[in-house]
């Protein structure tokens, strides 16, 4: 082996070593993510939104299995995918709701011209 490739391997390999060891914990993501979860299921996303908070709630668990193995990078990224699907599932059940409201109201809007044409004939 030539002296350039041995030096490139033990860069590499310190490099892959500092980046490992940098990344802490991310109790407050995986929190955050939690919250979210909770905040979604609140908003009635396990109803309206089930295979978004499906997805939100397994990725978080992942996330803490994740964390309890020392994978922090995975579980980085696995709370941050949770807190976004849990989001998502709670704009998905907001969205249906008012969805349901808005044709709540054009069917009493309907209702109440029926019945001013009913007492009003022309």
């Amino acid at each position: 082996m030539n002296i350039s490739f041995k030096l490139a391997a033990l860069v590499s390999a310190t490099a892959l070593l500092a980046a490992c060891a940098s990344t802490p914990p991310p109790t407050a993501q995986v929190a955050v993510s939690a919250a979210a979860v909770n905040h979604a299921a609140g908003a009635g996303a396990p109803e309206l939104a089930p295979t978004e908070m499906r997805m939100a709630r397994d990725k978080l668990q992942r996330a803490n299995v994740a964390m309890t193995t020392k994978d922090y990078g995975q579980a980085l990224a696995l709370a941050q995918e949770a807190q976004v699907d849990a989001q998502l599932a709670e704009a998905k059940a907001h969205s249906s709701k008012a969805r349901k409201a808005a044709e709540e109201v054009r069917e009493d809007g309907r209702v109440l011209r029926e019945e001013i044409e009913r007492k009003n004939p022309k």
